[in-house]
């Protein structure tokens, strides 16, 4: 886009626009043309030079700085260093807080991958912010999530995107307006390591990125589908609207559509196979609760699998999942300390069951259906 058409359109703040302009050092007017050309209608008329001046000198100097700084392609660095914001949370200066603080823990670390994956293991503990439903708002910003020390799965990718992007870690967020099995939306972040890599914000995975527990989900994305698609927000305009669902109607926010990275990348379940998901209560209507589920065959005990509930501390979605055979009749047994549920389930050919279980302390009691 011509600059002048863009001071045009910012109106009364076209002097703030034009200052940045004339202050930006020069190997940084890339940087700041790109922010310009892309920025939202909104931020065009708001945004002070000092803001974007900031801005850049701190992306600019993490690159510098960054072992794998160098070898970055431009464009990852503009679209995926460079912006201020993710979505349509509050604009701040984020930057040198959170590089100040994220910038020790990397010290070591010799690529965009182990830097994301420290991380996603450290600042949630240092920040003392955790998931929780009781959050504010979706879109936090993080300054809000530190203050109130809880977030939604958005707010928790919105601060590990921006951390990772203090310290020249290439990020972005991601995530699908409802899973395909209408349990509802989810938010998840992309760092980029050569290629995007994939992560839940707050769950680390042993087994490094690429791995979590929404895979499965993921691989059952309708791409042609503007509800259950996967889809990554972009700084750069691309004329596809990122869908923020606490915001219905708004497409301020770019999006690629992004759903063939994941639904390739996992195979879906085998064939005559159903995903088993699991929740388990307190009460009815009460918070998750974290007890040891077994699932057993009833006709062939030695069929067997067990594994761990999730809590209130895990995302609404993140449920215990087995993949079992079809037509086959399972007793399925939930214990924490002196309580217990138990109910027999039959599947047949459903691609995936949800399972709710209520504890109590008599052993005789019925479990939710």
């Amino acid at each position: 886009m011509a600059m002048e058409v863009v001071l045009d359109r910012a109106g009364g703040n076209r002097a703030e626009l034009v200052k940045a302009l004339q202050d930006a050092p020069r190997a940084q007017r890339p940087g700041l043309i790109f922010l310009l050309d892309n920025m939202p209608q909104a931020d065009l008329e708001r945004v002070s030079a000092s803001f974007l001046l900031g801005n850049l000198a701190g992306a600019y100097a993490t690159r510098a700085a960054a072992p794998w700084g160098k070898s970055l392609p431009d464009d990852i660095f503009l679209n995926g260093v460079l912006p201020y914001v993710n979505i349509d949370e509050r604009r701040e200066d984020w930057r040198k807080l959170l590089h100040d603080q994220c910038a020790p823990l990397v010290a070591d670390c010799q690529t965009p991958a182990a830097a994301a994956q420290r991380l996603n293991e450290k600042i949630f503990p240092q920040f003392k912010v955790k998931y929780s439903t009781q959050r504010k708002k979706a879109n936090q910003s993080p300054s809000e999530s530190i203050a109130s020390g809880l977030a939604s799965c958005t707010g928790l990718s919105i601060l590990l995107i921006d951390a990772c992007r203090s310290v020249g870690v290439p990020a972005r967020l991601v995530g699908t307006p409802n899973w395909i099995d209408n349990r509802g939306n989810h938010t998840w972040v992309e760092i980029w390591d050569g290629r995007w890599h994939f992560v839940g914000a707050a769950e680390p995975d042993p087994q490094g990125l690429d791995h979590a527990w929404f895979q499965g989900d993921a691989a059952r994305a309708v791409k042609d589908s503007p509800e259950h698609a996967i889809y990554a927000a972009s700084f750069r305009h691309t004329g596809l609207p990122f869908p923020l669902v606490w915001a219905p109607g708004v497409e301020a926010v770019s999006a690629e559509n992004v759903t063939d990275n994941y639904t390739t990348k996992v195979a879906p379940a085998a064939a005559q196979i159903t995903r088993l998901l699991i929740k388990v209560l307190a009460a009815a209507n009460g918070p998750r609760v974290a007890a040891d589920v077994t699932v057993t065959d009833t006709e062939a005990p030695a069929i067997q699998f067990t594994g761990r509930s999730r809590d209130e501390k895990s995302d609404l979605n993140d449920l215990l999942t087995f993949e079992v055979p079809w037509h086959r009749a399972f007793r399925i047994v939930a214990r924490a300390g002196s309580q217990t549920a138990n109910r027999e389930f039959v599947c047949g050919t459903n691609a995936q069951e949800l399972v709710t279980l209520m504890l109590s302390a008599d052993p005789a009691a019925h479990p939710v259906p």
